[in-house]
């Protein structure tokens, strides 16, 4: 990178981080750091919750997964506005109303203490585990490419965040997540702009579109009723469902985001403001995915986009074995650049005939290709077994860094770790407002005043800073790290759902049999993950369904009422 690229990259980071430390330093009691003196207006709870959500595995690895993949990723967001629909009109009028820092005091008050800590020891454990891996995800990446030290790349994430996360509580989170994310959004108008101006001379945006559909990766909408397909229509409209009401109903790193706002109205406005932006956004970050995969059809693609990884084999004992292929895969290539030109006239003469054979040639060309970079990726594994050959997450910052002109490079560098840098703030201030209200305030310390559980909550989001980035630091490459992210959450989410969907709507049924109910449902949930191929979307709703009907079954044979009524 140029000295500029490191200028930018660094002076955003620092400005962000210190303005967010000088706005909100000095909180004196638990309500203004935990819940930022319900200061929050409708347009900042909505960037901040959006800004939660879209972590640097989104910025990295959702491109990549539309360069795979094609768009059909979008449908897993298809049930996030009814969720939102359903949470303003159920969710966040309990919340105001109960006056609670956390979503699990509720469950105290309608069950008993041993719910409240199940839900919020469930949600620990996947949220927990979920900070770190946002803040691996883009140090694997940026230290594979950059050439840093992977642990070290960690820690500079990870330290930066509880700087000011410590520091101000919800409303630095709050503060740090706007600016973040105009970071964010400038950032990606300039890269898709750029990607059109790079099409070759005689390809105009919609022909590149065309050019992409000739493959299937704009074919967004999936009907089919297949179960271990993990994206379609009906998994993101159920699955997809169960798990954005869990996400933003149940998970404290979502619902202190909404809490924090002056009113009802206000939180309502800012849930509704995600939920009709989210969708648009998702669709336009494949987008350009899509647009970075017709970029390659028309210039030199590496042959493995692990680049630094692929290096180490090439001058290896190995090498020899690559040669052959580089050569086979140009070839294909200058064929694909040929054909997606006899595409494009093809469609204009309005020949149909002539469209399909150039269409049959495009996917034979793209089966070559993919057996090609398939037996790179067995040599590969042959000679370094720790190498990961899944590189979908490397195709977006290898474009970011081999092809944008210098400056935009660090500006490019500044959206990833600022998107890092908002999920991981927004998920190490849950962690700690539950762990000093749901564990420490209530089961461990419950005379302390004011100032001590501000101070306990600040001990509580450095250590889980540190227990982030040191899963950070142990952590290895999963898959597609934006389907890793939702496989963790899916596990526990489900189960949480379930939780509270009993205590807001089946009064008949009391603590003892939820509580039963719920380690039952999240005992089955990870035995058909593990035992199965299932869309990890269909947890969601398996874990959800498994609280309510062991619960009810339960308490139809046991029988009685727990200590307290319900609905108290």
């Amino acid at each position: 990178m140029s000295s500029l690229d490191w200028t930018i990259l660094a002076g955003t980071l620092l400005l962000i981080v210190s303005y967010g430390v000088w706005k909100t330093r000095g909180s004196k009691n638990i309500n203004q750091y935990l819940l930022g003196n319900k200061e929050a207006k409708w347009w900042t709870i909505g960037l901040s919750v959006m800004a939660t959500q879209a972590s640097a595995i989104t910025f990295l690895s959702t491109p990549g997964q539309a360069y795979a993949d094609g768009m059909g990723f979008v449908q897993f967001y298809f049930g996030l506005p009814i969720a939102m629909v359903i949470l303003c009109i159920t969710f966040i009028p309990i919340y105001y109303k109960l006056k609670v820092y956390t979503a699990y005091e509720f469950l105290e008050g309608r069950f008993d203490l041993k719910t409240r800590s199940l839900a919020a020891f469930l949600f620990l454990i996947q949220r927990g585990l979920g900070a770190g891996i946002t803040i691996y995800a883009p140090a694997i990446i940026l230290s594979s490419i950059m050439g840093w030290n992977l642990n070290l790349t960690n820690l500079i994430i990870g330290l930066l965040v509880i700087t000011y996360t410590v520091s101000g509580g919800t409303r630095a989170v709050n503060v740090t997540h706007k600016y973040q994310m105009m970071v964010i959004f400038g950032g990606l108008f300039i890269t898709f702009f750029l990607l059109i101006s790079y099409l070759p001379e005689g390809m105009g945006f919609v022909d590149s579109l065309k050019v992409a559909g000739a493959t299937g990766r704009l074919d967004t909408i999936d009907f089919s009723f297949d179960w271990n397909n993990r994206y379609t229509i009906w998994s993101g409209i159920t699955g997809g469902l169960f798990l954005q009401l869990a996400y933003f109903g149940t998970d404290q790193s979502q619902v202190q985001r909404y809490l924090s706002g002056r009113s009802i109205r206000e939180s309502r406005m800012g849930l509704i403001f995600n939920g009709l932006l989210k969708v648009p956004m998702q669709f336009f970050i494949l987008l350009i995915g899509i647009m970075v995969f017709v970029f390659y059809q028309n210039n030199s693609a590496p042959i493995f986009f692990n680049e630094a990884a692929y290096e180490r084999v090439a001058e290896s004992e190995y090498g020899s074995q690559l040669a052959p292929l580089e050569v086979q895969k140009d070839a294909l290539e200058e064929e694909r650049r040929t054909l997606n030109m006899a595409y494009l006239e093809a469609e204009r003469s309005g020949d149909d005939v002539a469209v399909a054979n150039v269409k049959e040639q495009i996917l034979s060309n793209q089966d070559a290709q993919q057996n090609v970079r398939e037996s790179v990726k067995t040599i590969i594994e042959q000679a370094d077994e720790t190498i990961e050959t899944n590189d979908r997450d490397y195709v977006f910052i290898t474009f970011i860094l081999n092809h944008l002109p210098t400056g935009l490079v660090g500006l490019l560098l500044a959206v990833i770790f600022s998107a890092a840098m908002s999920s991981t703030a927004a998920e190490l201030n849950a962690l700690a407002s539950t762990t000093a209200v749901d564990i420490y305030k209530r089961s461990i310390f419950a005379s302390g005043t004011d100032q001590h559980y501000v101070t306990m909550s600040k001990v509580f989001t450095l250590m889980w800073g540190l227990f982030a980035i040191g899963f950070a630091c142990f952590g290895t490459l999963f898959e597609n790290l934006i389907q890793f992210v939702n496989i963790v959450g899916s596990l526990f989410y489900g189960t949480i759902l379930g939780i509270f969907l009993v205590a807001f709507y089946i009064k008949r049924i009391y603590a003892n049999a939820v509580f039963i109910g719920a380690v039952l449902a999240e005992i089955m949930v990870i035995a058909v993950y593990m035992n199965s191929d299932i869309s990890f979307l269909w947890l969601n709703p398996i874990g959800c369904i498994g609280v309510i009907v062991f619960s009810f079954l339960i308490q139809s044979i046991v029988g009685g009422k727990s200590t307290k009524p319900a609905g108290q």
